[in-house]
């Protein structure tokens, strides 16, 4: 049976790395390093990096090509659950050449496995089709600690819940009843904007914990056009770009 440890590295800061998360890649037979094309080489660099340079003695990496979701697929659904049959493909496969019977398999993933990610639901795929793994799990400091952190703000209203959600739900169901704080991942529209400004204030973040970390918060009226034009320009200049917000009722 092969061990598969997906390992949460936090939100780009090698420094927050927890001791358990590099004990666990350190004892690891084999890495598996995806590649997301040349305008997010960044984020194969840091994991490069962390192999490399932190982990003492580093194990071997087997880097792939990390396949496309077809965004031209008429259910949203329908293209994700073909994009994560290709990864869990993909993962049987290099496991099976790669790594050695009764041997130890890692992923570094960014954030935390369980928070907004697919690794978990791409295992899922191989224990459905029997293969011989057993799944751990490693925790890491997610894109919302880091918001909070970077912000210096609490997650929640005092004794109030808080909602996480999608762009997509935001935009297409309006805020959600019955909470007063919604954090909003995997948000490529800047749907805020859909909200009726004057009624919230807003935190936002960009490659939150990396070196080239923005933070912009403030009334959504006064503070949402800026943000919408400085995400822009962050992206055209990276390539790529990894941001959160978490929005309250003013």
């Amino acid at each position: 049976m092969i061990q598969l440890s997906l390992v949460g590295i936090g939100s780009g800061n090698p420094e927050h790395l927890t001791l358990q998360a590099i004990r666990v890649l350190e004892n690891a037979d084999v890495i598996l390093l995806p590649r997301k094309g040349e305008a997010k080489t960044e984020l194969a660099d840091l994991r490069r990096m962390i192999a490399r340079d932190i982990l003492k003695p580093g194990p071997r990496i087997v880097e792939f090509d990390y396949p496309v979701r077809d965004a031209s697929t008429p259910k949203y659904l329908d293209g994700v659950n073909t994009w994560h049959n290709a990864l869990a493909a993909i993962w049987g496969r290099l496991m099976t050449e790669h790594a050695p019977e009764d041997g130890h398999v890692a992923l570094m993933v960014w954030g935390d496995p369980s928070l907004y990610d697919s690794t978990l639901r791409i295992a899922d795929r191989l224990l459905a089709q029997e293969f011989d793994i057993a799944v751990k799990v490693v925790p890491g400091i997610t894109s919302l600690q880091m918001l909070t952190a970077a912000h210096a703000i609490p997650l929640n209203g005092l004794g109030a819940p808080v909602m996480i959600t999608t762009g997509r739900r935001l935009r297409e169901h309006g805020w959600p009843e019955g909470v007063d704080t919604v954090a909003v991942m995997l948000d490529g529209e800047t749907s805020f904007q859909s909200l009726e400004a004057r009624d919230y204030d807003i935190w936002w973040g960009a490659y939150v914990g990396m070196p080239d970390q923005i933070l912009l918060s403030g009334p959504l009226y006064e503070i949402g056009e800026t943000i919408v034009e400085t995400r822009a320009k962050a992206r055209e200049e990276h390539g790529w770009i990894m941001d959160i917000y978490l929005i309250r009722k003013r």
